[in-house]
């Protein structure tokens, strides 16, 4: 089955293009750096051309309000014009969880705008909402940082490691379209404050992370509901540590190998 993926060189994108090979199916990397462009339209109908199915993984360069909104708004417009155009059968679009709940934040507005775009398509559709990638714990931790001080709040979190959700979105592009949200997690709940601090002691770090209640994540104000997922969502099993401690020894092991 060719499935194309949009966003297929990016750290989702990679994997799930790699996973399906493993499959046996015709996989498609589709990125301006493959010449395909879902933002200007550049390239779609050649890619799309005998696909069953798309995957959309794509992020803008910039979290900047004005550019997420036209990222998501023009190429969720271009997808649906294209994939009708095709004949694919089956859309799966990879969103965040609590899309709807940070609606204070630009990014999650388009988010959200991109959510709708997919189910007023008319394509049989999949809409998978993630939590945040254990991969950007250090991001969010440096985005808490200021004059050397970690600041964050003790408001939960429940982290995924890419790879299970690369997996997730493979299982449910190559099955009949949910025509549904699911969402997905990782195992352990935990406050944002204590994630942060398990990164620093896995990484060596010995800064305190200070809990603050009103610390923002990214500007915005978030509560115990606003990054977890409802009841009943699909959860992995890789925990935080474990999955740090793999990262750290295969690290070490390419340092070891080109030293």
């Amino acid at each position: 089955m060719k499935i194309v993926v949009i966003g297929g060189t990016g750290l989702i994108g990679s994997k799930v293009v790699a996973m399906l090979e493993a499959q046996g199916h015709r996989a498609i990397a589709a990125s301006p750096r493959s010449g395909v462009n879902a933002v200007t339209g550049e390239g779609l109908e050649v890619a799309l051309g005998g696909a069953s199915v798309v995957i959309d993984v794509s992020n803008p360069l910039s979290f900047d309000d004005h550019v997420a909104l036209e990222f998501f708004s023009r190429s969720g417009q271009n997808l649906a014009s294209a994939e009708k155009a095709a004949g694919v059968k089956h859309h799966v679009a990879l969103s965040v969880v609590g899309t709807e709940r940070l609606q204070n934040s630009g990014y999650f507005r388009a988010k959200l705008a991109q959510e709708e775009l997919v189910v007023s398509s008319g394509i049989p559709w999949t809409l998978v909402r993630a939590t945040q990638f254990y991969e950007f714990v250090g991001t969010i931790a440096e985005a808490s940082t200021a004059n050397g001080v970690t600041r964050a709040t003790s408001a939960a979190i429940q982290p995924i490691a890419a790879s299970d959700v690369a997996a997730k979105i493979v299982e449910l592009a190559t099955i009949e379209p949910a025509n549904a949200m699911i969402e997905i997690a990782g195992p352990e709940r935990m406050p944002l404050a204590q994630l942060l601090a398990q990164y620093y002691e896995g990484v060596g770090d010995t800064r305190a992370v200070l809990s603050d209640e009103i610390a923002a994540y990214f500007g915005v104000a978030i509560d115990d509901r606003s990054l977890t997922p409802e009841l009943g969502a699909w959860t992995s099993t890789q925990t935080f540590q474990a999955w740090l401690a793999d990262q750290l020894t295969s690290r070490s092991s390419s340092a070891e190998r080109m030293g």
